[in-house]
Protein backbone atom coordinates (compact mmCIF):
# COMPACT_ATOMS: atom_id res chain seq x y z
CA UNK A 1 0.00 0.00 0.00
CA UNK A 2 2.83 2.37 0.74
CA UNK A 3 4.24 1.90 -2.77
CA UNK A 4 1.04 3.19 -4.40
CA UNK A 5 1.11 6.32 -2.28
CA UNK A 6 4.74 6.91 -3.20
CA UNK A 7 3.89 6.98 -6.91
CA UNK A 8 1.04 9.46 -6.58
CA UNK A 9 -2.03 7.32 -5.98
CA UNK A 10 -4.50 8.34 -3.27
CA UNK A 11 -6.11 5.75 -1.02
CA UNK A 12 -9.62 7.13 -1.32
CA UNK A 13 -11.49 4.05 -0.06
CA UNK A 14 -10.32 0.97 1.88
CA UNK A 15 -10.03 -1.20 -1.23
CA UNK A 16 -9.47 1.50 -3.87
CA UNK A 17 -6.60 3.67 -5.02
CA UNK A 18 -6.55 6.18 -7.87
CA UNK A 19 -4.54 8.98 -9.35
CA UNK A 20 -5.85 12.39 -8.22
CA UNK A 21 -9.18 13.27 -9.90
CA UNK A 22 -9.48 9.73 -11.31
CA UNK A 23 -11.66 8.14 -8.61
CA UNK A 24 -14.36 5.72 -9.72
CA UNK A 25 -17.57 7.74 -9.89
CA UNK A 26 -19.61 4.53 -10.04
CA UNK A 27 -18.23 3.06 -6.81
CA UNK A 28 -18.06 6.43 -5.06
CA UNK A 29 -21.81 6.83 -5.48
CA UNK A 30 -22.35 3.68 -3.39
CA UNK A 31 -20.15 4.96 -0.55
CA UNK A 32 -21.92 8.32 -0.56
CA UNK A 33 -25.41 6.79 -0.49
CA UNK A 34 -26.37 8.26 -3.85
CA UNK A 35 -29.53 6.74 -5.37
CA UNK A 36 -29.00 4.54 -8.42
CA UNK A 37 -31.02 2.43 -10.85
CA UNK A 38 -30.23 -1.16 -11.78
CA UNK A 39 -31.52 -2.38 -15.13
CA UNK A 40 -31.56 -6.02 -16.18
CA UNK A 41 -31.53 -9.44 -14.51
CA UNK A 42 -29.96 -9.41 -11.02
CA UNK A 43 -29.55 -5.62 -11.12
CA UNK A 44 -29.87 -3.72 -7.85
CA UNK A 45 -31.36 -0.26 -7.25
CA UNK A 46 -31.31 2.10 -4.27
CA UNK A 47 -33.37 5.24 -3.67
CA UNK A 48 -32.11 6.27 -0.23
CA UNK A 49 -34.82 4.56 1.81
CA UNK A 50 -35.25 1.24 0.04
CA UNK A 51 -33.28 -1.17 -2.04
CA UNK A 52 -34.62 -3.48 -4.72
CA UNK A 53 -33.21 -6.20 -6.92
CA UNK A 54 -34.47 -7.82 -10.09
CA UNK A 55 -34.81 -11.57 -10.37
CA UNK A 56 -31.67 -13.29 -11.62
CA UNK A 57 -33.13 -15.82 -14.07
CA UNK A 58 -32.77 -14.36 -17.58
CA UNK A 59 -35.66 -16.30 -19.11
CA UNK A 60 -38.08 -15.45 -16.29
CA UNK A 61 -36.98 -11.81 -16.35
CA UNK A 62 -37.66 -11.52 -20.11
CA UNK A 63 -40.95 -13.39 -19.80
CA UNK A 64 -42.12 -10.97 -17.09
CA UNK A 65 -41.13 -7.93 -19.17
CA UNK A 66 -43.15 -9.28 -22.09
CA UNK A 67 -46.13 -9.29 -19.74
CA UNK A 68 -45.35 -5.64 -18.83
CA UNK A 69 -44.16 -6.58 -15.34
CA UNK A 70 -40.87 -5.75 -13.66
CA UNK A 71 -39.94 -8.75 -11.51
CA UNK A 72 -38.17 -7.52 -8.38
CA UNK A 73 -37.95 -7.84 -4.62
CA UNK A 74 -37.69 -4.88 -2.29
CA UNK A 75 -36.36 -4.09 1.17
CA UNK A 76 -37.52 -0.94 2.98
CA UNK A 77 -34.77 0.38 5.25
CA UNK A 78 -35.59 1.72 8.71
CA UNK A 79 -33.94 5.00 9.75
CA UNK A 80 -31.51 2.97 11.89
CA UNK A 81 -30.59 0.74 8.94
CA UNK A 82 -30.07 3.83 6.77
CA UNK A 83 -27.79 5.37 9.40
CA UNK A 84 -25.81 2.16 9.92
CA UNK A 85 -25.37 1.75 6.19
CA UNK A 86 -24.03 5.30 5.95
CA UNK A 87 -21.64 4.66 8.86
CA UNK A 88 -20.39 1.45 7.23
CA UNK A 89 -19.81 2.92 3.78
CA UNK A 90 -18.60 6.40 4.74
CA UNK A 91 -16.07 5.11 7.27
CA UNK A 92 -14.37 3.21 4.43
CA UNK A 93 -13.61 6.45 2.58
CA UNK A 94 -10.80 8.96 2.97
CA UNK A 95 -13.35 11.63 3.92
CA UNK A 96 -14.90 9.47 6.63
CA UNK A 97 -18.23 9.91 8.36
CA UNK A 98 -19.46 13.46 7.91
CA UNK A 99 -20.95 14.66 11.20
CA UNK A 100 -23.20 17.18 9.46
CA UNK A 101 -24.86 14.26 7.67
CA UNK A 102 -25.16 12.30 10.94
CA UNK A 103 -27.00 15.31 12.40
CA UNK A 104 -29.80 14.71 9.86
CA UNK A 105 -30.69 11.65 11.98
CA UNK A 106 -30.94 13.89 15.05
CA UNK A 107 -28.82 15.46 17.77
CA UNK A 108 -28.95 12.30 19.87
CA UNK A 109 -27.50 10.21 17.03
CA UNK A 110 -24.71 12.74 16.57
CA UNK A 111 -23.88 12.80 20.28
CA UNK A 112 -23.96 9.01 20.67
CA UNK A 113 -21.81 8.37 17.61
CA UNK A 114 -19.22 10.96 18.62
CA UNK A 115 -19.02 9.53 22.15
CA UNK A 116 -18.62 5.99 20.81
CA UNK A 117 -15.87 7.06 18.43
CA UNK A 118 -13.95 8.77 21.26
CA UNK A 119 -13.65 5.60 23.36
CA UNK A 120 -10.03 4.92 24.39
CA UNK A 121 -10.01 1.66 22.41
CA UNK A 122 -10.16 3.75 19.22
CA UNK A 123 -7.50 6.34 20.15
CA UNK A 124 -5.06 5.02 17.54
CA UNK A 125 -7.72 3.90 15.02
CA UNK A 126 -10.04 6.90 14.63
CA UNK A 127 -9.62 10.63 14.21
CA UNK A 128 -12.61 12.55 15.55
CA UNK A 129 -12.69 16.18 14.42
CA UNK A 130 -15.43 18.79 14.56
CA UNK A 131 -16.73 17.72 11.16
CA UNK A 132 -15.78 14.07 10.58
CA UNK A 133 -14.80 10.69 11.97
CA UNK A 134 -12.02 9.12 9.94
CA UNK A 135 -9.90 6.00 10.12
CA UNK A 136 -6.20 6.27 10.85
CA UNK A 137 -3.76 4.09 8.89
CA UNK A 138 -3.95 1.55 11.74
CA UNK A 139 -7.74 1.81 11.83
CA UNK A 140 -8.07 0.83 8.17
CA UNK A 141 -7.12 -2.73 9.13
CA UNK A 142 -10.11 -2.88 11.48
CA UNK A 143 -12.67 -0.87 9.49
CA UNK A 144 -15.48 -3.42 9.40
CA UNK A 145 -15.23 -4.20 13.11
CA UNK A 146 -15.08 -0.53 14.04
CA UNK A 147 -18.11 0.23 11.86
CA UNK A 148 -20.04 -2.61 13.51
CA UNK A 149 -19.13 -1.23 16.96
CA UNK A 150 -20.44 2.20 15.94
CA UNK A 151 -23.76 0.84 14.66
CA UNK A 152 -27.02 1.82 16.33
CA UNK A 153 -29.19 -1.02 17.63
CA UNK A 154 -32.68 0.34 17.07
CA UNK A 155 -34.74 3.38 16.13
CA UNK A 156 -35.25 4.31 19.81
CA UNK A 157 -31.59 5.30 20.01
CA UNK A 158 -32.20 7.99 17.40
CA UNK A 159 -34.94 9.77 19.35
Amino acid sequence: MQALGEVGFEHYEISNWAKPSMRSKHNSSYWQGTPYWGIGPSAHSFNGTSRQWNIANNALYIQALRQMEVPFEQEILTPTQQLNEYIMTALRTMEGIQLQKIATWGTKALEMLTLSAKKPIYSDKLIVSSDAIQLTAAGKHFADGIAADLFFEDNNQLM
